[in-house]
Parts: C-alpha cells; structure tokens; sequence
C-alpha cells in the first residue's frame, strides 16, 4: 500500500506548509521494496546523493522517475524536506510534478515524480554560440514564472543552473524546473560555504570558507539568490559561455562586470568602449535588464520577474560580417577555447534531479556545488593572465559537453 499524500488548498495558506507536510509524510511513511509495485527500466540519473530510475507501475503502466536516495547517507529529514517542498511546488505548469507516492524500502527512501522525456537545457546549448535568442526567451519566461512561484511560498531554490531546467522540447516552448534539494525557507541562514559555481552570488562567494577559516558571516536566504544565478543562466544560453568561474577578486571577468557595474550604478547609460568585451554582443536593453538581475547589491536586486518587462526588445546585436568582427572583443572572448563539441544525439537522457542533495541542516550543506564545481571543471587559474583565464573558465561549456557524453 502506497503513502498518498493528498494537499488541500488551505494548507498552502499555511505558514509553515512544508512543516506540515512533513509530519503527515512521515506519520504515512510506509515500507515497501521496490520491485513489489515498479518495474524498473533503466536508470536515468545519478548523482552524489542518489539516483533516479525509470519505471512503471506494476498495476497502471504508468511511466514515472523513481528518485532513489540510500539510507545509509540520507537523514531521514533531509529526504522528507526535499519530498515535500516538491510536493507543495508542483502544482506550477514549470515544476515538475509528483505523484504522492513516497515510500522507504530496506535499503532507501523513494518518491516518485512526473518523467520528463527531454533533456536538460545545458545539453543543448552549442559551447561558443549559445541558443537561439527566440527559445531563451520562451524558457526564461517560464523559468521566471517558475521561480516567481517559489518565492511567493516564502521559498528560495538555490540551485538555478541550466542543468536544472528539463526540456519538454528543444526549442524551449514548455520547460521545467527541477531539483528542490537545496531549497530553503527565506529568512534561514547559510552558515559557510564549501565551495562555488558560476552561478553562486557574490555575497555567497565571500562566505566560501578558506584554508584555516572555521565561520562566515551567517548569510540570510533570499530570492535574490536565485535572480543573481537566473541572470547568469541567461547569459549561458544566449552566449555558451560561463561569465566567470565564481564572483571572487580573482577571477578577471567578474572584476571587469564588478568595475562595469560600478561605473553604471547612478546611471543607465554606457559608452561602447567601457561596456566587458564579452557582454559586448548584448543590446542596450538587454544589458539594463542584465544590470538589474546581476546588481552586485542584493538589496538593489531585481525580482526574476523583471525579465517580462524586456521580452519584446532585442537581446542580441546583430552579428557583424566576420572582416568586421573587432579583434579586441574576438581575443578576449574566444582565443583560448578548444573547438565547440557535437552535442549527443541521445535524446533518452532524463536528467531529473541529478543532483539530489538531503540538505539535512542550517549549516547549508553545499556538498552539492562542491560536487558540481568537479563537474563543470572550475579550475581557477589564481593571478594568471586573462587569457589564460578565459582558458580555464571559458572552456567549461565544452569539458562538460564532453563528460556529458561520455557519461550517456
């Protein structure tokens, strides 16, 4: 017998929904191995904490991916938390759903999600040139209305990565959002930080714990946490390129976006010259809307909703003749990357929840980035040229292209 855990529309009102949902969840918590009610396929995902299968229902048919966390590294909490933030966020058209059926068998805990037969967004973004500007808009638009949705339950995702983001399409008209292992309640505090993405905020970055650092600073969770990482999620789609490897004073590109945002705060105006060479591709509205989304101020932050206002404007400029291209923004933006990958035409591939992480305490166990950081090969190259810069963090899209497939 399955646990379904049914939610009424009065408890989302709640204050503490989550809370809620947990005590019911693990007071119908029931045990059951798997192979009893599923037959499993394949899997389909795997990550640090866990893994994900698809199977079918023994008695329906029905399709599903089985998230599959083992008891041994899982903390009960943790595991429950994650289940029912999902369950009380999939009722958006852009997360993805549930089924209710959350179980533990001798060896882990289960529950079971809607399959999404696609792949992530990172898989089909072309290293070097992005996707097309017409499909970043559709799946920023829903991404947003996703994230919006979040923050309006009083919740923060924390974990915005293209990787997150599965497609239903490849050309971006129904997508959405995955992964709720790092979500917390707004107004929780991160106490360190043990390692960063490109995504992670420059107020996080400052709490990553160094060599002989015990504490940071307790960080309180916002939504602008998400916008910052929503910003640079679109700068990953438009261009194929990271921005920079982390919002660090050693890291080259985020001082030149740090210098430029510094220049440009009391006003909206900007001269060609002064603008990053590698953010010299956008428009001038798309690099207002940027300004507001990456404000290196959380407090002067935009919402992720602020995206909406520059839909119908142009992003990107158009692309000059390739005699006219300037050698300046050309060097510095492209010189030290090896030749773009073919992306996998292995379409199977259901990244759902990859990277599944309990997120069991306040301390923020952000093992997931840390784990991430490998993925992605963010080898900082500390005090080294730009170039050789660019080199190390510019080249990323293609090393996890590469791995990707390896992986498939």
């Amino acid at each position: 017998m399955f646990s379904y855990v049914l939610v009424c529309f009065q408890m989302l009102e709640d204050s503490s929904p989550v809370d809620e949902l947990m005590e019911l969840t693990a007071q119908s918590l029931v045990d059951l191995e798997i192979q009893d009610r599923f037959n499993v396929i394949k899997e389909i995902g795997r990550g640090k904490y866990g893994r994900v299968l698809l199977v079918t229902h023994r008695c329906r048919g029905t399709p599903m991916a089985l998230k599959v966390m083992p008891k041994a590294s899982t903390q009960l909490q943790g595991f429950l938390r994650e289940y029912c933030t999902c369950l009380h966020l999939s009722g958006h058209p852009g997360i993805v759903g549930l089924f209710g059926i959350v179980f533990r068998s001798m060896e882990h805990y289960c529950f079971a999600q809607e399959l999404v037969n696609g792949r992530d967004l990172f898989s089909v973004i072309q290293p070097k040139v992005g996707i097309p500007e017409s499909s970043v808009k559709r799946c920023a638009l829903q991404v947003s209305s996703a994230l919006d949705f979040i923050h309006s339950r009083s919740l923060v995702h924390r974990d915005v990565k293209p990787e997150n983001v599965l497609l239903l399409d490849d050309r971006c008209f129904h997508v959405k959002l995955a992964d709720f292992g790092l979500a917390q309640r707004r107004g929780a505090f991160i106490r360190f930080v043990s390692g960063t993405l490109p995504y992670s905020a420059p107020e996080l970055c400052v709490r990553v714990l160094r060599e002989g650092q015990v504490s940071a600073p307790p960080l309180p969770v916002e939504p602008s946490l998400d916008t910052w990482a929503f910003g640079v999620l679109l700068f990953c789609v438009l261009t194929g390129y990271f921005p920079w490897e982390s919002c660090t004073s050693e890291d080259s590109f985020y001082q030149d976006w740090k210098e430029e945002g510094e220049r440009n705060k009391d006003t909206e105006e900007e001269r060609e010259e002064e603008v990053p060479p590698l953010w010299r591709r956008f428009t001038s509205d798309a690099l207002q809307m940027f300004r507001r989304l990456l404000a290196l101020d959380p407090e002067q932050r935009s919402s992720v909703t602020e995206v909406k206002a520059y839909v119908l404007r142009d992003w990107l400029k158009p692309a000059p003749p390739i005699d006219q291209t300037s050698p300046t923004t050309s060097h510095k933006a492209t010189s030290s990357l090896a030749p773009p990958t073919e992306t996998s035409s292995n379409n199977n591939k259901n990244n759902i929840n990859n990277n599944t992480n309990n997120n069991t305490n306040n301390s923020t166990n952000n093992s997931n980035s840390s784990n991430n950081n490998k993925n992605i090969n963010t080898n900082n190259s500390n005090g080294g040229s730009n170039n050789t810069n660019n080199n190390n963090s510019h080249n990323n899209i293609n090393k996890k292209h590469q791995q990707q497939q390896q992986h498939q």
